[in-house]
């Protein structure tokens, strides 16, 4: 009986250390912050801060649709949160800063959007697959991303 709870702690595990990871690569190639940047990124900390929640009613429940739906609607809000986080401090350093070269197209985070909102309605005809677009998502960040360290050092 455990064993969902286990399974959905260490997918949510995954995905706050791969967040954690890229928020510090991106801040530490950030030159400066503002207002606008710290409330983006309290928008981000909002979001984050509710994976446990969700983590803990998806493994309790045997990862049943709705809160296996509700994961990914928390995954989704998270995601545009950093893409919004980004795009505060890409407007704040400008076009042609070391981060926004080091940056790039930002594709995996666009796609990783994108297969969260085909997972969010697919959770209420076959939660398990659904569970699985997470994984992938997760295994896909899972490869580090190397853009700024190329970029920065």
């Amino acid at each position: 009986p455990l064993i969902p709870v286990l399974v959905s702690y260490t997918l949510s595990f995954v995905f706050l250390g791969i967040y954690w990871s890229n928020h510090h690569h991106l801040f530490h190639a950030a030159q400066h912050v503002n207002g606008k940047v710290l409330w983006a990124n309290l928008h981000l900390l909002f979001w984050l801060s509710l994976v446990p929640f969700v983590t803990a009613w998806m493994g309790e429940n045997h990862f049943a649709q709705w809160p296996v739906a509700f994961y990914g609607v928390i995954m989704f809000f998270a995601a545009i949160a950093y893409y919004i986080l980004v795009r505060s401090l890409l407007t704040l350093h400008g076009p042609d800063s070391l981060l926004a070269n080091a940056l790039g197209s930002d594709f995996k985070g666009k796609i990783s959007i994108v297969i969260c909102l085909v997972a969010i309605p697919l959770a209420f005809f076959n939660s398990w697959i659904a569970y699985g677009f997470y994984v992938v998502i997760a295994v896909m960040w899972l490869v580090p991303d190397r853009r700024i360290e190329r970029n920065i050092g």
